[in-house]
Parts: C-alpha cells; sequence; structure tokens
C-alpha cells in the first residue's frame, strides 16, 4: 500500500512513519510544509527516495497535492497547526491550515480516488468534562481557536463521507508524548528546561488534567483504524492515564533530578479546559491494546531528550525557548 502522509516531519507524523516503515510493507510519501514544528532532522534518516520520499509542499496548495496524492492508495492526515497558545495568538493561521487544508486534502483524495482517507484529530474538539469520558457521538464544544479548527477539520472531512462517498475516518485522541516532539509542548519544555538547570512554567493551580499516551500506542491505534475502520466512523484513542499537570511536573522533576524550587508559576492559559477524558471503547473492539505504561514511556522519553541535545537545542534557540 502506498501511504500519503500529510505532517510528517512533525511530531506524531514522523513517529508514525518510523512505525510503519518498521512495521508494514507500505510505501510512504511524507508531504510537509515544514513550519517552524516540521523539521528534516526528524525524517532524514528514513527518507530514502525508495520506501519512502519527502515533498516539501503546503496542504492548502491543491496543484501540489494533486501532483503529490496522485498514485497513493490512502491518505494518513496529520498536518495541523496545533499549540493552543499560538492559536491564541494567531487564530486565522488555524483555521487556514486545518479547515481550509483538510478541504483541499479531501477534494483532491475524492478526485484521484484513494482507498481510505484517515484524519488524526484530538479529544480536544470537545471540550472540558468533570466527570467520566467522551463518547464518539457526543455533541463538539471547542473552546480554543486550535480546538474548533479541528473541530472544523473533523466535520469537513466526515461530510465528504456523505456528499461524495470519500471514505474517511477520524480519530480523536488525547495527550501524545515521545520523542521528536517539539520543545514548546509541555512534557518536552519542561524537560529540556530541566536538563539545562531552567525553572518550568506551570500554568494557574496545576491543577487541569490530562490522559497521556505514548505516541507509539496512538500510532499503532491510528494505523489500526486505517486498515480496519468502518468509513464514516470516529475513534477515540486514549490511555486512561490521567492526571494533573502538577502531578505532572512533580514526575519531570524527580527524573531530571530537580526540586519543587524550579516550578514556576504562571498565570493561567485563556479558556484552558479542566480536563479531558474519552471512552476507548470502540478502538479496543478492532483489537487495540495499549502497550507502554506511562512511568516507562515517561523515563524512556526524558532519557531521550537528554541524549539528544543535537536535535531539540537549535530548535529552542531559533524559537527563542
Amino acid at each position: 500500500m502506498k501511504l500519503f502522509v500529510t505532517g510528517a516531519a512533525g511530531f506524531i507524523g514522523s513517529n508514525y512513519a518510523r512505525w510503519v516503515l518498521a512495521n508494514t510493507d507500505h510505501q510512504i510519501t511524507i508531504y510537509d510544509a515544514l513550519t517552524y514544528a516540521g523539521n528534516m532532522e526528524s525524517i532524514n534518516d528514513i527518507v530514502d527516495g525508495d520506501r519512502c520520499r519527502f515533498i516539501h509542499a503546503d496542504i492548502c496548495d491543491r496543484d501540489a497535492v494533486l501532483k503529490g496524492m496522485d498514485g497513493h492508495d490512502a491518505v494518513v492526515h496529520f498536518a495541523a497547526e496545533s499549540h493552543v497558545d499560538r492559536s491564541i495568538l494567531d487564530p486565522d493561521a488555524f483555521v487556514r491550515t486545518n479547515v481550509f487544508g483538510t478541504n483541499v486534502l479531501c477534494d483532491v483524495a475524492r478526485q484521484v480516488g484513494v482507498q481510505k482517507f484517515l484524519h488524526i484529530s484530538t479529544d480536544e474538539v470537545y471540550g472540558t468534562i468533570d466527570e467520566g469520558s467522551f463518547l464518539e457521538t457526543d455533541i463538539l464544544t471547542p473552546r480554543s481557536p486550535y480546538s474548533a479548527a479541528k473541530a472544523g477539520s473533523d466535520l469537513i472531512a466526515l461530510s465528504y463521507v456523505t456528499t461524495y462517498g470519500l471514505p474517511v475516518v477520524v480519530t480523536r485522541c488525547s495527550n501524545n508524548f515521545g520523542p521528536y516532539q517539539f520543545p514548546e509542548k509541555v512534557i518536552p519544555l519542561f524537560t529540556t528546561n530541566l536538563l539545562d538547570g531552567k525553572q518550568v512554567p506551570l500554568y494557574g493551580d496545576g491543577g487541569n488534567v490530562r490522559d497521556w499516551i505514548h505516541v507509539e500506542d496512538h500510532n499503532r491505534a491510528a494505523h489500526l483504524v486505517l486498515t480496519d475502520g468502518v468509513v464514516g466512523e470516529v475513534y477515540n484513542i486514549g490511555a486512561h492515564q490521567e492526571m494533573t499537570n502538577r502531578e505532572l511536573t512533580y514526575a519531570l522533576l524527580a527524573l531530571c533530578g530537580r526540586d519543587e524550587s524550579f516550578i514556576r508559576p504562571v498565570a493561567d492559559r485563556l479558556g484552558h479546559d479542566r480536563r479531558y477524558s474519552v471512552n476507548i471503547d470502540k478502538v479496543s473492539a478492532l483489537g487495540w491494546r495499549m502497550e507502554r505504561s506511562f512511568e516507562e514511556s515517561l523515563e524512556s522519553t526524558v532519557r531521550w531528550y537528554a541524549d539528544q541535545r543535537w536535535w531539540w537545542e537549535p530548535l529552542k534557540a531559533k524559537a527563542g525557548l
């Protein structure tokens, strides 16, 4: 199978490409605009021009998408503007990439006749929940420009099933972590700060709750949905490994050999959702099971950043982080 994978020079997409190349005989075309979070250093060792090739282009460029996608069997769509803080400062970019870009991909996919279109989304489209877990059928109540743009992209993609018969499936996952994550997100930012002896900025009271899943577990689930998921359906992916941001911070402090004096309280994020949680019965029914515990995954992630300064130090310097 030939896969057209958007955004695969970024965090989750690059890890997905690595997993596919290691565990299947599929061919991959990585299509990425190389914005600030897309990094050739994350994929240089896997792009060989044979099983894995690279196209530098924007998903909003219809002509480039048509030229690149033609001849592929399936699309796996990771490309997105994804950081909530950035969406608060520049919402236009999020609407352009996440909504307009997704529409371009879907429209081209129907023209070239792809056999499956996997749209990667987020649990943030549901909004915040105090108790229990969201089902795939629950109403979407996004509360940031990022999550609203992702909700819009979900609805665009799903509309192509009914209107055009495009074979779309959607996944909505909880917070990912692991190697090659741009160091503005909490785990790589806090880890690299602590490794450098710097404080970490903890929002508000630190009581916001997130469900953490290692990127490899997420990507195994996503690929299963690509191959076995029912067209027109949405599948939640999560780990049931919930913790507050303060608990996460203390776990990172311990792994990096720092104490609580390295915590710097900062004003809370605007519209900060209190808790995310998704029900995963549907993807579990396909046969997916989580394989990596949070404790082992977090330790291996911290170790990766400690050993890969060559990868993240230039990124932080360029971004002023």
